[in-house]
């Protein structure tokens, strides 16, 4: 897919990237209904991480040069992206430190928790990417209705996301028993390694509502344009992090391996 486009090339665009991402994901969670297994489930989730990396995160946008001067916008907006991304990369190691963890403490078990929550939830989170996308994509080509429409959606459908993990599923889990405890050995570390992943998460999605909250106002007031928009940019990106991190956490703590209480 070209990477100069008109604009209702780009809108197809993200549309196709989204119904690979669902039935990827709708594939991996009947996989691991099925017959559960771990390296493929891997393997599907590094193919999703993949596109939106590429496709929603516009990695390829780092080898971009400016010909302009250093005091350009476009000069500017190269540094800044090239700041994000190493920020994301540092951040990258945090949530990757969690999955070792979840690695080394569980193995092959894994929580034991409400399924069509966690399938819900994760939908929630890749609808919202794909109207981030869409929101992102009408900044580009100057339409700021659009992308506060967008926008909205995509808070909106975070919120819920946020709301079904911390007051949902949090609530459901403690119910099941699972305690937030790596030192009580009958308690053992599932409580604890599912709160402090997905409290984690929780508070990148919680940070990323109050990003989209202030480019969301900035736009309102017209600070954006088709020409300089970095500010929109920057928070897509990000909400598509937070996206790519949960594309691995989700079959992590909801598909690969077998439930324990």
């Amino acid at each position: 897919m070209a990477h100069t486009q008109d604009k209702s090339s780009a809108l197809g665009q993200g549309v196709v990237i989204f119904v690979y991402l669902t039935i990827l994901t709708i594939t991996e969670y009947f996989v691991a209904v099925s017959f559960n297994a771990a390296s493929l489930l891997v393997v599907m989730a590094v193919i999703k991480a993949a596109l939106v990396m590429y496709y929603y995160m516009h990695i390829y946008k780092l080898n971009e040069e400016s010909r302009d001067g250093e005091h350009s916008y476009a000069y500017k907006t190269g540094t800044n992206r090239l700041g994000l991304w190493l920020f994301l990369l540092s951040d990258g190691f945090v949530f990757a430190g969690l999955l070792v963890m979840r690695a080394n403490l569980l193995g092959l078990t894994r929580p034991h928790l409400n399924q069509m929550l966690g399938l819900a939830v994760t939908a929630v989170l890749l609808i919202s990417s794909f109207f981030m996308n869409r929101g992102e994509t009408a900044m580009k080509y100057g339409d700021r209705k659009e992308f506060m429409k967008n926008t909205l959606i995509t808070f909106v459908l975070g919120l819920g996301f946020l709301i079904g993990v911390v007051f949902v599923e949090w609530r459901l889990a403690a119910d099941e028993g699972l305690v937030a405890s790596f030192g009580n050995p009958s308690v053992g570390p599932l409580g604890g390694v599912f709160y402090m992943m997905t409290g984690m998460h929780a508070f990148h999605v919680f940070t990323g509502l109050i990003f989209l909250g202030v480019v969301w106002n900035n736009a309102r007031k017209g600070v954006y344009s088709a020409e300089k928009h970095w500010g929109v940019e920057a928070a897509a990106v990000y909400w598509h992090f937070v996206d790519l991190v949960w594309i691995f956490f989700y079959p992590a703590l909801y598909l690969i391996g077998t439930a324990v209480q």
